[in-house]
C-alpha cells in the first residue's frame, strides 16, 4: 500500500531525528525524482500553495493570543469564573473549566490556554484544598478545549487543506466544545469536594456563595475580555468580514485591551508577542511546505485514489472508516505535533471522504477532537509538559491525572462519530 510504505519511509526519517519538515520534503523530493526524473516546476508548485489569502489569518490568531495572554487577561477571567462557581461541589475546578472555555474562545491556542490558565488556577486549586491530580488533570483537559471552540489556527489550516468553509468549521466547533467543557466539570463535581475557606473566622468551613454585589463587581472586571469572542466570531458568522479579516481585526481589538485597557502590555510583551507569531508561523510554513511535496508526490503516486479503493473494498462503511482514522491519529498523536499531522493525512483521505459522503466539517471537528486526544497524550503531549514546568511535578504525576480526560475525549470521538448532528447543527442552523 504506497500511502503506508510511504508514511513508514517518514517515520524512519522522523526517530532518526530530522526536523518533520525536512523530512517530507527529503522524502517527496526523493521518490518524485526517481519517478519523475526532474524536480524542476517543484518551486512553483509551493510557492502556489503558500500564496493564499487564507493562511494570514493563521499568524494573526496566534498574534491575538499573543496580545491577551501577555496583557493578563486571565486573572480576571479566573476570578469572574471563581467567584460565581465557588459554592458547588469541585467549585475550583468547574471555574478552571469555565475559565479555559472562555480563554479557548480568545486564544485559539491549547497550549496557550493550558499555560496561562494553569498558572493562576493551579495554585488556587492547591490552595483551596484541592487534590494535586485533580488540579493537573482539569488544566490538562481544559486546555485542549483551545483548539476546538473558536477561533482555532488548526481548523483554518484544515480549511485551507480542504476547501472547506472557515465559518462552517468555527461553528461546528461550539456545540461539542461545550459538551466536552460540560463533561470535564461534571467530572469535578463527581470527584472532588467543596473547596473550603483558608483564613478568616470561616476556616476550614466551606466557601460561601458570592453575593449579588460580588458577582456584579468580578463581572465588571472581565466584560472587556469577554467582548471578543462575539466580537471576532460574530463578525464572521454574520458576514460582515472573512475569517482573515476577522482574525486581523480581533488582533487589532486584542492589541486595544491589553495595552489601554487592561494597560498590562509594555513594549517588551509587544515585541515578544509579535516575535513569537512570526517564529511559529515561519515554522508552520515550513511544514506546509514539506507536507504540500508530500501530498503532490502521493498524488503522483496514485495513492489516495488507492487507499479509497481499499476502505470501499474493505466495506468499513463511514462509521468504520471514521473509526479506523481515530486509531491511527491517535497513534500519529504520540510522535507528532498538531499541524504535522493535519498536514500529513488529510490530502490523502480527501478521496475517502468524497467516496464515503463523509461531510468535510463533520470530519474536521472529528480531527480536532483527535488532535486535543494527542495534545494530552504521552510522550509527545505539550499540555502534559506545560504543566510539568509550572508545577515542577514529576511527569509521570501529570500523565496519570490526565488519563480521565483522555477517556472522556475519546467518549465524545465516538458519541460525535454516532451523532454528527451535535457538529453539524449549529452550522446548518446557521446558514452554512
Amino acid at each position: 500500500m504506497t500511502f503506508f510504505a510511504t508514511l513508514a519511509g517518514l517515520l524512519v526519517l522522523l526517530y532518526l531525528g530530522v526536523p518533520m519538515f525536512a523530512a517530507m520534503t527529503l522524502l517527496s523530493l526523493g521518490v518524485l525524482w526517481a519517478t519523475e526524473g526532474t524536480i524542476a516546476t517543484l518551486g512553483e508548485f509551493v510557492f502556489g500553495k503558500l500564496d493564499s489569502y487564507l493562511l494570514v489569518a493563521v499568524p494573526l490568531f496566534m498574534l491575538m493570543a499573543g496580545f491577551m495572554v501577555r496583557g493578563r487577561v486571565v486573572d480576571d477571567l479566573f476570578h469572574t469564573a471563581h467567584t460565581m462557581l465557588r459554592h458547588i461541589r469541585g467549585g475550583i475546578g468547574v471555574a478552571t473549566v469555565a475559565a479555559c472555555t472562555a480563554f479557548a474562545a480568545i486564544s485559539g491556542s491549547s497550549v496557550a490556554t493550558a499555560l496561562t490558565i494553569g498558572k493562576v488556577a493551579i495554585p488556587q486549586m492547591l490552595r483551596y484544598g484541592y487534590s494535586r491530580r485533580g488540579a493537573f488533570g482539569v488544566v490538562a483537559g481544559g486546555g485542549t478545549l483551545g483548539i476546538l471552540i473558536p477561533p482555532s489556527a488548526p481548523m483554518v489550516l484544515y480549511a485551507y487543506v480542504t476547501e472547506a468553509s472557515v465559518g462552517a468549521l468555527f461553528a461546528a466547533g461550539v456545540v461539542p466544545g461545550l459538551m466536552m467543557a460540560a463533561m470535564f466539570a461534571l467530572w469535578c463535581m463527581l470527584t472532588e469536594g467543596r473547596p473550603v475557606a483558608v483564613e478568616g473566622p470561616d476556616a476550614g468551613r466551606p466557601l460561601a456563595r458570592a453575593s449579588l454585589g460580588e458577582l456584579w463587581a468580578s463581572l465588571r472586571r472581565s466584560i472587556w475580555a469577554l467582548t471578543l469572542p462575539p466580537f471576532v466570531l460574530g463578525g464572521i458568522y454574520f458576514g460582515v468580514f472573512t475569517p482573515t479579516e476577522a482574525a486581523g481585526t480581533g488582533a487589532l481589538w486584542s492589541l486595544a485591551l491589553a495595552a489601554l485597557v487592561y494597560r498590562q502590555l509594555s513594549l517588551a510583551a509587544f515585541w515578544e508577542s509579535v516575535s513569537e507569531a512570526t517564529r511559529t508561523t515561519a515554522m508552520l510554513f515550513m511544514i506546509i511546505v514539506g507536507a504540500s511535496l508530500y501530498g503532490y508526490m502521493l498524488t503522483k503516486l496514485r495513492a489516495p485514489q488507492e487507499l479509497a479503493g481499499l476502505v470501499v473494498s474493505l466495506g468499513l462503511g463511514r462509521t468504520g472508516f471514521l473509526l479506523a482514522m481515530a486509531v491511527l491519529l491517535f497513534l500519529l498523536g504520540l510522535i507528532l505535533e498538531s499541524f504535522s499531522i493535519i498536514l500529513l493525512t488529510t490530502p490523502a483521505i480527501l478521496p475517502v471522504l468524497d467516496a464515503l459522503a463523509i461531510d468535510k466539517v463533520w470530519y474536521g471537528v472529528l480531527l480536532t477532537l483527535n488532535l486535543e486526544l494527542a495534545l494530552i497524550s504521552p510522550p509527545v503531549a505539550l499540555n502534559l509538559v506545560v504543566i510539568k514546568a509550572i508545577t515542577g511535578a514529576p511527569l509521570s504525576e501529570v500523565n496519570m491525572a490526565a488519563i480521565p480526560y483522555m477517556a472522556m475525549l475519546a467518549a465524545g470521538i465516538v458519541l460525535i462519530t454516532l451523532v454528527p448532528d451535535i457538529a453539524l447543527w449549529l452550522p446548518r442552523a446557521a446558514g452554512y
